[in-house]
């Protein structure tokens, strides 16, 4: 027993009170940095955003008998199209600081049409490219129609009513843990450049700003900028000394700064423009396979809305911001159909997980950032330059921006009452789940080149296997019918599923802050009335 002297009772250790919002962000949507800094921070989301753009052409457009110039092509163009999309979104979408780029979901549909049998007797390569990009244009344009009826006639503000702080967290959670297999895989790919941007990263934005505290907000603010810069000089001194001579052709493509075949290929000045490849055209097994995927990246945009409004330090999205912001993006699918950018569009997970390392929220930052995607997908060299990044210091990059987003997801267990055994249940199995099917899909798949379901019709097939394929589409959904099912009519229920902590959110006027941080310019509120 501890001797006398001192007196009084130790202080009850007290749990984190939660925050409807998210402390330590320095800017938050309606605060905009200075110009300059905006201008540079608009810069790191373009070079950020890139990654993907490169990516999915140069992974596609060989597959559709396209070469370096076509490759070139379709970057400016999903470029530009992501430029126009992430505009119109902050402006009149979501008035969120969310990028809208290209989206790995809907690859495998997308491939599943470049191997139809029909394009494959066309012996000129240039001639199939584009006969398949002109059918991938019109699935694309069907496609667009499901988000975009959803999103205005208020249908999916109906649905997400019903969300929780409990069914958002396997939401969010695996919208940026989900996407694991481009993360560490990716840096293996040439682990002299990526692991060593990987280190760098974290040592200038997590340390750095506690070891030389005059530079705190420079160094945690900008660490990709620097990093990359670093890294990218390295990796092109390693190119020139000749370390990668006499490497394999994979090792050769992956560490090499002079083999993406972009800067020559790319036009000096081009500006994409609607059926640049011709007329689209119409396959009903594949609109409704697109329009499936449509549905999948509509689930894991969501999940992606929400957590950029957290790191924005915003207030929960009311659902009938979130239903707009759908509809939107589904104008974006549509556009990207009309232009012909090979791919879908929904919200950057890596840019969302920028606006944590930032902590700059500020939806300026990201309307200047689609002011520099459209300026470099126009001057084609220049914007090819920043392009040929090599794509394992992107890989690295998104190790961190990723596991930001996964981390938001948990921050909503604030919420919850983490004592509940229904509570461990649906989180639990929601998530075990979210990561376990789409393992099964995705090793069968690697295994027999078909997913489990293989029928003669492919669209049928996509149908099936690329909802099952997405970690968070599969964990999204079990928790949300799980939460909506399991004893609801037990009282303590609503609390501990967190749902009394959004009750204030659920109209747009409910609370006065929704109104600061979604209205839309231009008094257009008594034109899109959100209710």
């Amino acid at each position: 027993m501890a001797g006398g002297g001192g007196g009084g009772k130790a202080e009850e250790p007290q749990p984190h009170p939660p925050k409807e919002q998210l402390p330590g962000v320095h800017f938050c949507i309606t605060s905009p940095p200075s110009w300059p800094e905006a201008i540079i921070l608009g810069f790191q989301h373009y070079i950020v955003m890139l990654g993907t753009t490169v990516l999915i052409p140069t992974a596609l457009v060989p597959q559709m008998g396209g070469g370096n110039e076509e490759k070139a092509k379709v970057i400016q163009t999903l470029l530009f199209v992501a430029g126009l999309n992430t505009f119109t979104q902050t402006l009149f979408g979501s008035r969120l600081p969310a990028v809208i780029g290209g989206s790995y979901t809907f690859v495998a549909a997308t491939i599943s049409i470049i191997l139809a049998g029909r394009f494959s007797d066309d012996g000129d390569p240039i001639q199939k490219f584009k006969r398949t990009m002109r059918a991938i244009q019109g699935a694309m344009i069907v496609a667009s129609t499901l988000q975009i009826v959803l999103g205005f006639s208020g249908l999916w503000r109906n649905v997400t009513r019903f969300l929780s702080p409990l069914s958002a967290v396997p939401l969010v959670s695996l919208a940026g843990f989900g996407l694991y297999e481009f993360g560490f895989p990716g840096v293996a790919k040439c682990v002299e450049i990526g692991l060593p941007q990987l280190i760098i990263l974290i040592l200038v934005s997590q340390y750095m700003p506690h070891v030389i505290h005059s530079g705190k907000n420079i160094f945690d603010r900008f660490a990709v900028i620097f990093t990359v810069v670093i890294v990218w000089i390295y990796a092109h001194l390693l190119t020139v000394g000749g370390a990668y001579n006499g490497a394999a052709p994979k090792t050769q493509a992956s560490c090499r700064t002079d083999r993406a075949g972009l800067i020559d290929a790319a036009p000096w000045i081009r500006i994409p423009y609607p059926f640049q490849w011709g007329a689209p055209t119409f396959d009903a097994g594949e609109a409704f396979a697109m329009m499936v995927t449509s549905f999948v990246a509509l689930v894991e945009s969501t999940g992606a809305f929400i957590a950029v409004s957290r790191f924005a330090s915003a207030t929960h999205l009311p659902s009938s911001i979130l239903s707009r912001g759908v509809g939107w993006q589904g104008i974006g699918i549509l556009l990207s159909g009309l232009f012909g950018t090979v791919n879908g569009s929904s919200v950057s997970v890596e840019n969302a997980g920028l606006l944590a390392l930032t902590r700059v929220g500020s939806r300026r930052v990201v309307q200047i950032s689609a002011g520099f995607m459209i300026f470099f997908s126009i001057l084609g060299k220049f914007g090819a330059v920043f392009a040929s990044i090599p794509a394992p210091i992107v890989a690295a990059l998104y190790c961190l921006f990723f596991a930001y987003v996964g981390s938001g997801g948990l921050s909503f267990l604030q919420f919850c009452n983490l004592n509940s055994f229904r509570t461990k249940f649906i989180l639990g199995f929601s998530i075990f789940m979210g990561f376990s099917v789409p393992q099964y899909f995705n090793e069968f798949t690697a295994i027999r080149g078909y997913g489990p379901v293989h029928t003669s019709g492919r669209w049928f097939n996509d149908m099936i296997n690329v909802p099952f394929s997405s970690e968070a589409f599969v964990a999204g959904c079990l928790a949300f019918l799980l939460d909506i099912t399991l004893h609801r009519k037990d009282g303590s229920v609503r609390k501990d599923r967190g749902k009394h902590w959004w009750d204030k959110f659920r109209s747009f006027k409910t609370d006065t802050r929704s109104e600061e941080f979604y209205s839309l310019p231009f008094n257009l509120n008594k034109y899109f009335p959100s209710v």
